[in-house]
């Protein structure tokens, strides 16, 4: 397919494709929304947002984009249409609770997008019943993530604000997708690049088989054990994709001196945040030998950053760190590691797991792995609101009701206060409310624990907690 409706095509990115991926098993095809809102505690002209969206719009191409099938190809492409013109509609929740309003949005956000030239975001003009006024916005996740969904946020504001308020400067221009895309495509087209980043992670895998660990102990893999006792992967989702979304708030104090921390020693808040994760799993289970996914939005560069899209690779991240090593050693080892992995992230994840599943076969639905982590240290506060001087705003995310892992906990700062949100998508069936208070609870108590002694050995913290 070269072209659809007279717009050129493209094809798919790896990142894109990792969402079919999932979605093709998946049987609620919502399981790819992203919805969110932002609202902000002022008088807003809604003329002039409405108007600074579709500037937004027509500034960033990756928020026009169309997909395309291809019956003789049996592929799927994408193109960009050059205006978005449909109508910004506006929705007044004056009248009904907080909770009536966010469950209409978060109805909102379990409708799948319709898959073929359509647009693959919604965008409605919101004033809820605290009377803040604002944006609800639905994306779907083959087209943008987190970070280019707050750059988008973050343009529409500035765009409305330099209408608004003299002096305000305009805000920079945003960076091309296509131009972005096509060094993907080029990357993924055979190049030196990605075969450097093929054999980095071949041979990784290569080193040895990794093992499961539960969140609440052994006794999946005991399960597994039952049929095979040699087994090293288990099963931890459950037979319905149906998910909830619950969330643990850090505040902003005791999330300072994780902050701080970090900067002390020179780590990023994801490496802290995976230490904290591994060592939990490690005391759960009694294996030095751990594994989970993390995402990597791979936005190093200006063009990537701006550009929009979607850019997160998920691979999975072992580390054998022994008990007798201090929680400070244990970090750098992560640090080192994470370093390492940052330089091949461009490969395609689903190459990564067909070609585990062929060194090391398993049963459909066995895994390593029993979670995801995101970290997103991105937010508005940065340099998205602040022409509004101390006026407060509030972002909140939405459920889509459906997931295909047992477990993805996403970590975000607050707009209000920048503390931690501890954003736990969880199968209902696979994960309880209760198991997840526990796990927070000691990830928590570790990570304290261990920036407070940091020279304390991995088995005291462990013992200590």
């Amino acid at each position: 397919m070269k072209t659809r409706k007279g717009y050129k095509t493209y094809p798919l990115t790896a990142a894109q494709k990792f969402h079919f991926f999932y979605m093709n098993f998946c049987p609620k095809k919502e399981v790819v929304n992203v919805g969110t809102s932002l609202t902000i505690e002022y008088e807003l002209n809604i003329d002039v947002l409405r108007q600074s969206i579709y500037k937004a719009y027509e500034r960033c191409d990756a928020m026009r984009l169309r997909f395309a099938y291809d019956k003789k190809e049996e592929q799927w492409y994408q193109y960009i249409v050059d205006k978005e013109e449909r109508d910004i509609e506006y929705v007044d929740f004056s009248g009904k609770t907080m909770e009536e309003a966010e469950t209409i949005m978060t109805e909102w956000t379990r409708v799948p997008f319709v898959r073929e030239d359509s647009p693959m975001n919604r965008i409605v003009l919101i004033k809820t019943p605290d009377g803040n006024q604002g944006i609800y916005l639905l994306g779907d996740h083959m087209t943008l993530d987190a970070q280019s969904l707050i750059c988008f946020l973050k343009d529409v504001i500035e765009l409305y604000c330099n209408t608004m308020y003299e002096g305000v400067e305009y805000p920079k221009e945003m960076r091309s997708y296509i131009e972005q895309l096509q060094k993907d495509l080029e990357y993924e087209a055979g190049s030196k690049a990605q075969q450097r980043d093929r054999e980095y992670f071949q041979n990784l895998i290569a080193q040895s088989e990794p093992i499961f660990n539960g969140i609440d102990g052994p006794k999946a893999l005991e399960e597994a054990r039952k049929k095979n006792p040699k087994a090293r992967t288990a099963r931890c989702v459950s037979g319905s994709v149906d998910s909830a979304l619950d969330i643990f708030h850090l505040e902003e104090e005791p999330t300072t001196r994780l902050m701080t921390f970090c900067e002390q020693e020179h780590i990023s808040l994801q490496c802290l945040l995976i230490m904290g994760i591994r060592t939990y799993l490690q005391k759960m289970n009694g294996n030095d030998d751990v594994s989970f996914n993390v995402a990597y939005a791979r936005r190093a560069t200006l063009s990537e950053k701006k550009c929009g899209g979607t850019r997160i690779h998920s691979f999975p991240f072992r580390t054998i760190i022994s008990d007798d090593k201090t929680f400070l050693e244990g970090i750098h080892i992560i640090r080192d590691a994470q370093n390492e992995t940052f330089r091949h992230t461009n490969f395609d994840p689903v190459e990564y797991f067909a070609y585990r599943s062929k060194l090391y076969p398993a049963e459909p639905g066995m895994t390593y792995e029993p979670m995801s982590l995101t970290y997103q240290p991105m937010t508005l506060k940065e340099k998205g609101l602040n022409q509004l001087g101390d006026i407060k705003y509030k972002t909140k995310w939405y459920p889509n009701g459906a997931t295909t892992q047992a477990m993805y906990l996403t970590v975000m700062h607050r707009p209000e206060d920048n503390g931690l949100d501890f954003n736990f998508e969880h199968q209902v069936q696979a994960v309880s409310k209760e198991q997840l208070e526990f796990f927070y609870y000691y990830m928590c108590k570790i990570m304290f624990k261990g920036t407070e002694r940091p020279n304390l050995k991995i088995s005291e913290i462990i013992q200590l907690i």
